[in-house]
Protein backbone atom coordinates (compact mmCIF):
# COMPACT_ATOMS: atom_id res chain seq x y z
CA UNK A 1 0.00 0.00 0.00
CA UNK A 2 1.22 3.09 -0.78
CA UNK A 3 1.54 5.66 1.91
CA UNK A 4 1.32 8.78 -0.05
CA UNK A 5 -0.65 10.12 -2.71
CA UNK A 6 1.17 10.87 -6.62
CA UNK A 7 -0.08 13.13 -8.96
CA UNK A 8 -0.78 10.61 -11.94
CA UNK A 9 -0.16 12.91 -14.50
CA UNK A 10 3.55 13.05 -13.26
CA UNK A 11 4.12 9.36 -11.88
CA UNK A 12 3.85 5.82 -12.58
CA UNK A 13 1.75 4.10 -10.50
CA UNK A 14 3.91 2.55 -7.36
CA UNK A 15 5.02 -0.63 -8.41
CA UNK A 16 4.77 -4.13 -6.48
CA UNK A 17 6.84 -4.90 -3.66
CA UNK A 18 10.15 -6.82 -5.76
CA UNK A 19 10.85 -10.23 -4.71
CA UNK A 20 13.52 -10.04 -2.96
CA UNK A 21 16.05 -12.96 -3.79
CA UNK A 22 19.45 -10.63 -2.24
CA UNK A 23 20.00 -8.96 1.14
CA UNK A 24 20.62 -5.76 -0.85
CA UNK A 25 22.92 -2.65 1.02
CA UNK A 26 23.18 0.28 -1.26
CA UNK A 27 26.31 2.39 -0.34
CA UNK A 28 25.00 5.43 -2.92
CA UNK A 29 21.95 6.92 -3.04
CA UNK A 30 21.22 10.33 -2.74
CA UNK A 31 18.94 12.73 -1.14
CA UNK A 32 16.84 15.97 -1.99
CA UNK A 33 17.17 18.67 1.59
CA UNK A 34 13.82 19.78 2.64
CA UNK A 35 13.28 23.30 2.59
CA UNK A 36 13.99 23.34 6.86
CA UNK A 37 17.24 21.36 6.52
CA UNK A 38 19.48 25.11 7.13
CA UNK A 39 17.38 27.71 8.32
CA UNK A 40 15.89 25.67 11.51
CA UNK A 41 19.23 24.35 12.88
CA UNK A 42 22.30 27.12 11.95
CA UNK A 43 22.61 29.09 14.68
CA UNK A 44 20.38 32.82 15.47
CA UNK A 45 23.09 34.91 13.69
CA UNK A 46 23.11 33.20 10.59
CA UNK A 47 19.64 32.48 10.39
CA UNK A 48 18.73 35.16 7.43
CA UNK A 49 21.85 33.87 5.51
CA UNK A 50 21.27 30.12 5.40
CA UNK A 51 20.50 28.08 2.69
CA UNK A 52 16.78 28.96 1.85
CA UNK A 53 13.85 27.89 -0.70
CA UNK A 54 12.72 30.54 -2.73
CA UNK A 55 9.77 30.32 -5.53
CA UNK A 56 9.76 31.75 -8.81
CA UNK A 57 7.41 33.25 -11.09
CA UNK A 58 6.70 30.36 -13.11
CA UNK A 59 6.75 27.83 -9.87
CA UNK A 60 10.18 26.73 -9.59
CA UNK A 61 11.48 26.04 -6.31
CA UNK A 62 15.28 26.98 -6.08
CA UNK A 63 17.89 26.79 -3.45
CA UNK A 64 19.06 30.63 -2.49
CA UNK A 65 22.18 30.88 -0.90
CA UNK A 66 24.94 33.89 -0.84
CA UNK A 67 23.88 35.55 -3.48
CA UNK A 68 23.61 32.21 -5.44
CA UNK A 69 20.48 30.10 -7.03
CA UNK A 70 20.88 26.69 -7.10
CA UNK A 71 18.33 24.42 -8.91
CA UNK A 72 16.12 21.33 -8.08
CA UNK A 73 17.98 19.32 -10.84
CA UNK A 74 15.02 17.43 -12.45
CA UNK A 75 17.25 14.89 -13.26
CA UNK A 76 18.59 14.79 -9.48
CA UNK A 77 15.17 13.15 -8.71
CA UNK A 78 13.69 10.95 -11.21
CA UNK A 79 12.72 7.90 -9.89
CA UNK A 80 8.98 7.00 -10.31
CA UNK A 81 8.57 9.81 -13.23
CA UNK A 82 6.46 9.31 -16.55
CA UNK A 83 9.28 9.27 -18.99
CA UNK A 84 7.22 11.11 -21.06
CA UNK A 85 7.06 13.94 -18.36
CA UNK A 86 10.50 14.52 -16.68
CA UNK A 87 11.80 17.37 -18.42
CA UNK A 88 8.15 19.22 -18.92
CA UNK A 89 7.52 21.60 -16.21
CA UNK A 90 9.46 23.59 -13.39
CA UNK A 91 10.56 21.17 -10.69
CA UNK A 92 9.21 21.83 -7.48
CA UNK A 93 9.10 19.21 -3.91
CA UNK A 94 6.02 18.45 -5.14
CA UNK A 95 7.19 17.08 -8.67
CA UNK A 96 9.48 14.78 -6.78
CA UNK A 97 8.61 10.89 -4.93
CA UNK A 98 8.73 12.08 -1.07
CA UNK A 99 11.12 9.47 -0.79
CA UNK A 100 13.89 11.82 -1.90
CA UNK A 101 13.16 14.04 1.56
CA UNK A 102 11.27 12.19 3.49
CA UNK A 103 13.05 8.84 5.26
CA UNK A 104 9.73 7.34 6.12
CA UNK A 105 8.75 7.35 2.58
CA UNK A 106 12.46 6.51 1.67
CA UNK A 107 12.11 3.40 3.57
CA UNK A 108 9.12 2.51 1.86
CA UNK A 109 10.84 2.67 -1.40
CA UNK A 110 13.48 0.67 -0.05
CA UNK A 111 11.06 -1.64 0.80
CA UNK A 112 9.46 -1.48 -2.58
CA UNK A 113 12.84 -2.30 -4.21
CA UNK A 114 14.08 -4.77 -1.50
CA UNK A 115 16.78 -2.85 -0.19
CA UNK A 116 17.87 -3.37 3.46
CA UNK A 117 19.61 -0.53 4.26
CA UNK A 118 21.49 2.51 2.30
CA UNK A 119 23.36 5.39 2.11
CA UNK A 120 22.96 8.70 0.72
CA UNK A 121 24.98 11.98 -0.16
CA UNK A 122 23.73 14.97 -0.48
CA UNK A 123 22.41 17.02 -3.57
CA UNK A 124 23.30 20.26 -5.32
CA UNK A 125 22.71 23.09 -2.16
CA UNK A 126 26.03 21.59 -0.89
CA UNK A 127 27.55 19.58 -3.11
CA UNK A 128 28.60 15.96 -2.82
CA UNK A 129 31.15 17.26 -0.40
CA UNK A 130 29.84 20.16 0.65
CA UNK A 131 31.96 22.31 -1.49
CA UNK A 132 29.32 24.94 -2.08
CA UNK A 133 30.07 25.62 1.56
CA UNK A 134 33.86 26.10 1.59
CA UNK A 135 33.87 27.95 -1.68
CA UNK A 136 35.82 31.49 -1.56
CA UNK A 137 33.24 34.01 -0.83
CA UNK A 138 31.11 32.30 1.32
CA UNK A 139 32.46 33.09 5.14
CA UNK A 140 34.02 30.40 7.09
CA UNK A 141 31.76 30.77 9.69
CA UNK A 142 28.47 30.61 8.04
CA UNK A 143 29.74 27.66 6.08
CA UNK A 144 31.19 25.31 8.85
CA UNK A 145 27.45 26.42 10.71
CA UNK A 146 25.90 25.14 7.47
CA UNK A 147 27.18 22.13 7.50
CA UNK A 148 27.08 21.06 10.77
CA UNK A 149 23.13 21.68 10.34
CA UNK A 150 23.32 19.55 7.43
CA UNK A 151 24.79 16.55 9.61
CA UNK A 152 22.71 17.38 12.03
CA UNK A 153 19.27 17.21 9.81
CA UNK A 154 20.82 13.99 8.37
CA UNK A 155 21.15 12.72 12.74
CA UNK A 156 17.66 13.54 13.61
CA UNK A 157 15.95 13.36 10.74
CA UNK A 158 17.11 10.43 8.16
CA UNK A 159 19.53 8.45 10.73
CA UNK A 160 17.68 7.76 13.92
CA UNK A 161 14.42 7.57 12.74
CA UNK A 162 15.25 4.10 10.98
CA UNK A 163 18.84 3.72 12.32
CA UNK A 164 18.57 0.08 10.91
CA UNK A 165 17.96 0.68 7.18
CA UNK A 166 20.19 4.18 6.87
CA UNK A 167 24.15 4.23 7.28
CA UNK A 168 24.89 7.87 8.13
CA UNK A 169 27.16 9.33 6.05
CA UNK A 170 28.50 13.52 6.81
CA UNK A 171 30.20 16.39 5.00
CA UNK A 172 32.44 19.15 6.83
CA UNK A 173 34.28 22.22 6.66
CA UNK A 174 37.13 21.68 4.74
CA UNK A 175 38.97 24.51 3.82
CA UNK A 176 40.07 24.60 7.40
CA UNK A 177 41.45 21.11 9.06
CA UNK A 178 40.92 21.50 11.88
CA UNK A 179 37.27 22.23 11.82
CA UNK A 180 36.91 19.56 9.56
CA UNK A 181 38.88 16.91 11.94
CA UNK A 182 36.34 17.91 15.01
CA UNK A 183 33.11 17.92 13.05
CA UNK A 184 34.31 13.88 11.74
CA UNK A 185 35.43 13.43 15.52
CA UNK A 186 31.97 14.95 16.28
CA UNK A 187 29.18 12.66 13.82
CA UNK A 188 30.88 10.02 14.61
CA UNK A 189 30.68 9.90 18.51
CA UNK A 190 27.13 9.92 17.43
CA UNK A 191 27.31 7.26 15.19
CA UNK A 192 27.94 7.95 11.93
CA UNK A 193 30.05 5.42 9.35
CA UNK A 194 31.37 7.72 6.59
CA UNK A 195 32.14 11.19 5.50
CA UNK A 196 32.35 12.59 1.94
CA UNK A 197 35.31 13.84 0.72
CA UNK A 198 36.24 15.22 -2.85
CA UNK A 199 38.09 13.45 -5.91
CA UNK A 200 40.49 15.69 -6.57
CA UNK A 201 40.45 18.51 -3.92
CA UNK A 202 42.85 21.07 -6.25
CA UNK A 203 40.02 21.04 -8.96
CA UNK A 204 37.83 23.02 -6.16
CA UNK A 205 39.91 25.31 -4.52
CA UNK A 206 41.48 23.16 -1.88
CA UNK A 207 44.74 22.20 -1.33
CA UNK A 208 46.06 18.81 -3.02
CA UNK A 209 46.10 15.51 -1.54
CA UNK A 210 49.65 16.02 -1.42
CA UNK A 211 49.55 18.96 1.26
CA UNK A 212 50.23 16.96 4.16
CA UNK A 213 50.00 20.22 6.54
CA UNK A 214 46.53 20.15 5.21
CA UNK A 215 45.11 17.10 4.78
CA UNK A 216 46.86 14.67 7.49
CA UNK A 217 44.84 16.20 10.39
CA UNK A 218 41.55 15.13 8.21
CA UNK A 219 42.67 11.69 7.81
CA UNK A 220 43.95 11.33 11.30
CA UNK A 221 40.47 11.65 12.24
CA UNK A 222 38.92 9.18 9.65
CA UNK A 223 41.55 6.37 10.76
CA UNK A 224 40.94 7.34 14.74
CA UNK A 225 37.57 7.03 14.38
CA UNK A 226 36.97 4.18 11.73
CA UNK A 227 35.09 6.86 9.28
CA UNK A 228 35.24 5.55 6.03
CA UNK A 229 36.19 8.03 3.27
CA UNK A 230 33.46 8.11 0.37
CA UNK A 231 35.02 9.78 -2.53
CA UNK A 232 31.99 10.48 -5.14
CA UNK A 233 32.57 10.84 -8.84
CA UNK A 234 31.90 14.34 -10.24
CA UNK A 235 32.34 16.16 -6.32
CA UNK A 236 34.59 18.11 -8.16
CA UNK A 237 33.30 18.57 -11.73
CA UNK A 238 32.72 16.61 -14.78
CA UNK A 239 34.88 15.64 -18.23
CA UNK A 240 36.17 19.30 -19.31
CA UNK A 241 35.27 19.10 -23.42
CA UNK A 242 36.98 21.49 -26.16
CA UNK A 243 35.77 24.47 -25.60
CA UNK A 244 33.41 24.11 -29.20
CA UNK A 245 32.06 21.01 -28.38
CA UNK A 246 28.26 21.45 -29.24
CA UNK A 247 26.00 21.11 -26.53
CA UNK A 248 24.63 17.80 -27.26
CA UNK A 249 28.33 16.48 -27.64
CA UNK A 250 29.34 18.12 -24.34
CA UNK A 251 26.49 16.62 -22.48
CA UNK A 252 26.65 12.87 -23.67
CA UNK A 253 30.94 13.44 -23.10
CA UNK A 254 30.04 13.79 -19.71
CA UNK A 255 27.92 11.28 -18.83
CA UNK A 256 29.80 9.00 -20.96
CA UNK A 257 33.24 9.44 -19.21
CA UNK A 258 31.63 9.73 -15.58
CA UNK A 259 33.11 6.72 -14.29
CA UNK A 260 36.16 7.31 -15.94
CA UNK A 261 36.91 10.31 -13.52
CA UNK A 262 37.20 7.45 -10.88
CA UNK A 263 39.87 5.69 -12.66
CA UNK A 264 41.76 9.21 -11.88
CA UNK A 265 40.75 10.26 -8.72
CA UNK A 266 41.86 6.69 -6.96
CA UNK A 267 45.28 6.84 -8.73
CA UNK A 268 45.72 10.05 -7.00
CA UNK A 269 45.17 8.76 -3.98
CA UNK A 270 46.89 6.44 -3.69
CA UNK A 271 50.16 8.05 -5.32
CA UNK A 272 49.28 10.69 -2.78
CA UNK A 273 50.54 8.15 -0.23
CA UNK A 274 47.94 8.72 2.48
CA UNK A 275 47.03 5.07 2.00
CA UNK A 276 50.98 4.30 2.59
CA UNK A 277 51.36 6.83 5.60
CA UNK A 278 47.97 5.65 7.70
CA UNK A 279 48.03 1.69 6.43
CA UNK A 280 44.23 1.56 8.20
CA UNK A 281 42.96 4.51 6.15
CA UNK A 282 39.24 3.25 4.23
CA UNK A 283 38.45 5.24 0.84
CA UNK A 284 35.27 4.03 -1.02
CA UNK A 285 35.06 5.18 -4.29
CA UNK A 286 31.63 6.00 -5.29
CA UNK A 287 29.18 5.96 -8.63
CA UNK A 288 32.50 4.74 -10.49
CA UNK A 289 31.62 1.26 -11.40
CA UNK A 290 34.12 -1.31 -11.07
CA UNK A 291 35.31 -1.56 -15.32
CA UNK A 292 38.26 0.27 -14.73
CA UNK A 293 39.31 -1.31 -11.53
CA UNK A 294 41.04 -3.98 -13.06
CA UNK A 295 42.84 -2.64 -15.66
CA UNK A 296 43.90 0.18 -13.05
CA UNK A 297 45.30 -3.12 -10.68
CA UNK A 298 46.66 -4.52 -14.39
CA UNK A 299 48.81 -1.37 -14.67
CA UNK A 300 50.27 -0.87 -11.38
CA UNK A 301 51.71 -4.39 -11.85
CA UNK A 302 53.08 -3.55 -15.31
CA UNK A 303 54.78 -0.34 -14.48
CA UNK A 304 56.67 -2.46 -11.28
CA UNK A 305 57.27 -5.66 -13.33
CA UNK A 306 58.03 -4.21 -16.96
CA UNK A 307 59.72 -1.07 -16.51
CA UNK A 308 60.65 -0.38 -12.62
CA UNK A 309 58.78 2.52 -12.42
CA UNK A 310 56.71 2.16 -10.12
CA UNK A 311 59.30 0.76 -7.52
CA UNK A 312 58.68 3.77 -4.83
CA UNK A 313 57.48 1.75 -1.79
CA UNK A 314 60.12 -0.43 -0.15
CA UNK A 315 58.27 -3.19 1.37
CA UNK A 316 54.66 -3.02 -0.34
CA UNK A 317 53.47 -2.97 -4.11
CA UNK A 318 51.14 -0.11 -5.55
CA UNK A 319 48.64 -2.61 -6.65
CA UNK A 320 48.68 -4.27 -3.07
CA UNK A 321 47.76 -0.91 -1.31
CA UNK A 322 45.21 -0.35 -3.82
CA UNK A 323 43.74 -3.55 -2.84
CA UNK A 324 44.07 -2.94 0.82
CA UNK A 325 42.51 0.35 1.56
CA UNK A 326 40.11 0.60 -1.09
CA UNK A 327 36.60 -0.66 -1.73
CA UNK A 328 34.18 0.04 -5.01
CA UNK A 329 30.52 -0.09 -5.64
CA UNK A 330 28.29 -0.69 -8.95
CA UNK A 331 25.16 -0.48 -10.33
CA UNK A 332 25.49 -3.64 -12.03
CA UNK A 333 29.05 -3.79 -14.35
CA UNK A 334 27.18 -6.71 -16.69
CA UNK A 335 30.41 -6.76 -19.12
CA UNK A 336 32.98 -6.23 -16.73
CA UNK A 337 31.37 -8.05 -13.27
CA UNK A 338 33.84 -11.12 -14.07
CA UNK A 339 37.03 -9.14 -13.09
CA UNK A 340 35.62 -9.36 -9.50
CA UNK A 341 38.32 -11.78 -8.59
CA UNK A 342 41.10 -9.50 -10.04
CA UNK A 343 39.42 -6.81 -8.20
CA UNK A 344 38.97 -8.56 -5.07
CA UNK A 345 35.58 -10.40 -4.43
CA UNK A 346 35.58 -8.38 -0.78
CA UNK A 347 36.01 -5.23 -2.15
CA UNK A 348 33.05 -4.75 -4.25
CA UNK A 349 29.33 -3.42 -3.45
CA UNK A 350 26.22 -2.57 -4.78
CA UNK A 351 25.07 0.96 -5.68
CA UNK A 352 21.01 1.37 -6.11
CA UNK A 353 21.65 5.56 -6.78
CA UNK A 354 18.04 6.37 -5.80
CA UNK A 355 16.82 8.48 -7.05
CA UNK A 356 18.78 9.39 -9.83
CA UNK A 357 17.83 8.95 -13.61
CA UNK A 358 20.20 6.03 -14.05
CA UNK A 359 19.68 4.04 -11.14
CA UNK A 360 18.45 0.84 -10.84
CA UNK A 361 14.97 1.69 -8.63
CA UNK A 362 12.75 -0.38 -8.66
CA UNK A 363 14.14 -2.91 -9.63
CA UNK A 364 17.38 -3.66 -8.31
CA UNK A 365 16.34 -7.60 -7.40
CA UNK A 366 16.10 -8.49 -10.89
CA UNK A 367 19.08 -5.98 -12.13
CA UNK A 368 21.12 -8.39 -10.29
CA UNK A 369 19.18 -11.46 -10.81
CA UNK A 370 19.46 -10.57 -14.71
CA UNK A 371 23.34 -9.77 -14.54
CA UNK A 372 24.94 -11.81 -11.44
CA UNK A 373 22.55 -14.54 -11.29
CA UNK A 374 25.36 -16.72 -12.98
CA UNK A 375 27.42 -15.69 -9.55
CA UNK A 376 27.92 -17.96 -6.53
CA UNK A 377 25.73 -17.79 -3.72
CA UNK A 378 28.73 -17.16 -1.25
CA UNK A 379 29.50 -14.33 -3.38
CA UNK A 380 26.36 -12.74 -4.06
CA UNK A 381 26.32 -12.69 -0.38
CA UNK A 382 29.49 -10.38 0.06
CA UNK A 383 28.64 -7.86 -2.85
CA UNK A 384 25.28 -7.83 -2.43
CA UNK A 385 25.69 -7.19 1.79
CA UNK A 386 28.46 -8.56 3.32
CA UNK A 387 31.33 -6.35 2.04
CA UNK A 388 29.44 -3.02 2.74
CA UNK A 389 27.89 -4.52 6.49
CA UNK A 390 31.63 -5.15 7.07
CA UNK A 391 33.26 -1.80 6.10
CA UNK A 392 30.20 0.19 7.32
CA UNK A 393 29.61 -1.21 10.80
CA UNK A 394 25.96 -1.52 9.80
CA UNK A 395 23.52 -4.87 11.22
CA UNK A 396 22.16 -7.14 8.91
CA UNK A 397 19.26 -9.14 9.24
CA UNK A 398 18.91 -12.43 11.11
CA UNK A 399 18.58 -14.16 7.80
CA UNK A 400 20.65 -12.93 4.71
CA UNK A 401 19.48 -14.10 1.51
CA UNK A 402 20.35 -15.72 -1.12
CA UNK A 403 20.24 -18.08 2.07
CA UNK A 404 22.97 -20.59 2.89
Amino acid sequence: MTVYELDPELFNPDPEPAVVRYTVISVDDHLVEPANTFVDRVPARFRDRAPRIIELPDGEQQWDFNGNRITQNGTNAMAGRRADRNFHEPFRFDQMRPGCYDVDARVHDMDLNGVWASMSFPSQVTGFCGRNMFVDDVEPELGAACLAAWNDWIYDDWFQKHPDRIMPLGIAYLADPAVAAAEIRRNAARGFVSISLPERPHLIGLPSLWDRAHWDPIIEACVETDTVISVHVGSTGTHIPPTDTPPLARRGLSVTLFGSLSLAAAAEWLWSEIPVRYPNVKIAMSEGGIGWVAMLLDRLDNIIDRSGYGKVWDDIRPADVFQRNFWFCTLDDPSTIDTRHRIGIDRIMVEVDYPHGDGTWPDTQDVIQQYWGHLPDDELRKICCENAAKLYRHPLPAVVLPAR
